[in-house]
């Protein structure tokens, strides 16, 4: 038996009426509608378990409430909803739609007439049926981006082609997307090292090479006036102060240390590894003195692929001046910073090697007179006994061939380096790398040269390219032991170069390159799913290059019973040509 007072709408003549209020009144709470559109509008405002009517009525009632919870559901979506037809007359339009200024409208208007033209032209030849299409159109109206779908009406009782346009404001994705680039584009920047001048240059004069970007960036780019970038002493676990703008001396002389607790919010970072906001620094117990009224911060790691080796550290005089944006923006940024200091100490790390190579002829050279001056000089000693004066400056001869031997040994040593002199990972023996081809492929210069030279150091033979059409023509043209490329380079990207190495039929592995994770064309998870061989997150040192072309090649490259590498016959003992892009002779 149905519950008392439940609420029924009756749409019925007088005529029945007191005979269906007697009946159903004792149950119900009985209200009557005289005609269709009376009961429509009680439906509208009201609400009620069941509804009686005649068959005739009925279904009327039922198509309306649909058109209306229609209506309903496209009047709440966020994206402008209209049905525009031939004449750039607008059928009907959604409340969001009606809210779009009146210029934006127009543009939607004749996106709409565009897309029956286009629609007509795809549906000649066809049966009388509307073509199922869909088109996406972009328009600017002042400041602000738009994007448009369109959709040929199927269904209608006129002839008049129309079409639905869904309309979204897309300014704040293209605005992130220019963020996006505009950082990219910085990171290429700062990556821009000319090695020959470097590496004549102290770490103190390399930093000042970069200071003047990073400052400049950090300025226009990021808005951030007011920060300092710490790199991590690993042997002391000591932040050092590299890099600062607009902080106060008295703030720069903090001693910070990697650790959680007790040395503020740089050495709380720089220990777990995890971007830190202070919303206001007067609440929060972890922030130290930094700047003259400070009331935010935010503080992410420097990092070299997985290792942190730093922090940027930004402040403001407003109270919760940093969001999520501006933390996930300053992660990618200090990334390009990590990465341009990265490629500094491997260029020094690469001419230590040279340096030392050539110091050690040097000293091989210069040991016997030195060694004829100290027993020369040790000989005289002992025939001018009681003769103190004599005896003094012989010593003193002694001494200065000391001196001169050190500072020989201090320049085979080569300079010490902010981020700390790399393993000298060069020198371990990988010889089953000798041989090996190797094509390397990214738009960066400073790179690929890198990367070039790194391996070349292990024998390898390498030719490199600027973009990705050069990387596949390549593939077409000769055989590779194992390919290098950057995911994203003008002309391909790194998928396409990926898709030549399979495409040419010699099973040649293929390492893809991405800086901080970004992949516009999805190109690692496509890849990944036929067959990539590894992923390099840049930046990344020497050790992590060689460990994985290690890993790509080792089954390939290690020694077999025989003692022979496999694929060493073919390779030969050719060398690259002349020049970033020049053919292997």
């Amino acid at each position: 038996m149905p519950e008392p007072y439940q609420r029924v709408l009756i749409l019925s003549g007088k005529a029945r009426r007191d005979l269906l209020s007697r009946t159903l009144g004792q149950h119900f709470k009985v209200e009557f509608a005289e005609c269709f559109q009376d009961a429509l509008e009680a439906l509208r405002v009201g609400s009620y378990h069941g509804v009686f009517a005649d068959v005739e009525e009925f279904l009327p009632i039922e198509q309306a409430l649909v058109a209306d919870q229609s209506t309903l559901v496209l009047n709440t979506i966020g994206e402008g909803v209209c049905i525009v037809d031939s004449t750039s007359r607008c059928v009907w339009s959604n409340n969001q739609m009606r809210r779009f200024r009146p210029e934006v409208f127009e543009q939607v208007k004749r996106v709409c007439i565009q897309a029956i033209k286009l629609f007509s032209v795809a549906g000649q030849g066809q049966a009388s049926s509307p073509v199922l299409l869909r088109r996406k159109f972009t328009f600017q109206e002042q400041d602000r981006y738009f994007e448009v779908t369109c959709s040929p009406v199927t269904t209608g009782d006129s002839d008049e082609p129309q079409v639905v346009a869904v309309v979204w404001d897309a300014t704040s994705g293209r605005q992130l997307q220019s963020k996006l680039d505009a950082i990219d584009a910085s990171g290429r920047e700062l990556c821009r090292i000319d090695s020959d001048a470097v590496a004549k240059l102290t770490p103190s004069q390399r930093l000042d090479l970069l200071q003047d970007k990073i400052i400049k960036y950090s300025k226009d780019l990021m808005q951030f006036d007011h920060f300092a970038v710490l790199l991590l002493e690993k042997r002391s676990n000591k932040l050092e102060l590299v890099i600062a703008e607009g902080l106060p001396q008295q703030s720069l002389q903090v001693d910070l240390y990697a650790q959680p607790d007790g040395n503020g919010i740089s050495g709380y970072v720089a220990a777990t590894g995890r971007s830190y906001i202070c919303h206001d620094t007067e609440k929060d117990p972890r922030y130290v003195a930094g700047l003259d009224h400070c009331r935010s911060s935010l503080t992410v790691p420097l990092r070299l692929y997985d290792e942190v080796v730093g922090v940027y550290n930004v402040e403001s005089k407003s109270v919760g001046s940093f969001n999520e944006d501006d933390r996930q923006f300053a992660e990618i940024f200090v990334r390009h910073v990590a990465l341009a200091l990265n490629i500094l100490d491997l260029l020094v790390v690469e001419r230590c090697t040279t340096s030392g190579q050539i110091t050690e002829s040097v000293v091989q050279e210069m040991a016997q007179p030195l060694n004829d001056i100290v027993t020369e000089s040790q000989s005289l000693i002992e025939e001018y006994i009681g003769d103190d004066l004599m005896r003094e400056r012989l010593n003193r001869i002694l001494e200065q061939v000391e001196m001169i031997r050190h500072a020989i040994r201090d320049v085979a040593a080569g300079p010490k380096t902010i981020l700390g002199s790399l393993d000298d990972e060069v020198q371990t023996d990988k010889a089953w790398l000798s041989g090996k081809t190797v094509l390397v492929a990214d738009d960066e210069e400073n790179i690929r040269r890198t990367i070039r030279e790194v391996l070349r150091k292990h024998g390898c033979i390498v030719q490199s390219c600027q973009d990705g059409y050069e990387a596949c023509t390549f593939l077409e043209q000769q055989r590779f032991d194992l390919v290098i490329s950057d995911i994203k380079m003008p002309h391909r990207s790194g998928y396409e170069v990926f898709a030549a190495a399979q495409q040419s039929g010699h099973g040649t592995p293929v390492v893809l390159m991405t800086g901080f994770g970004y992949d516009p064309h999805h190109s690692i998870v496509r890849a990944s799913q036929e067959g990539l061989a590894s992923v390099l997150f840049k930046p990344f040192r020497v050790d992590q290059l060689l460990e994985e072309v290690g890993k790509v090649l080792s089954d390939e490259c290690k020694p077999d019973d025989s003692g022979q590498r496999s694929g060493e016959a073919q390779c030969g003992e050719q060398e690259a040509g002349s020049g970033e892009h020049g053919q292997a002779p």
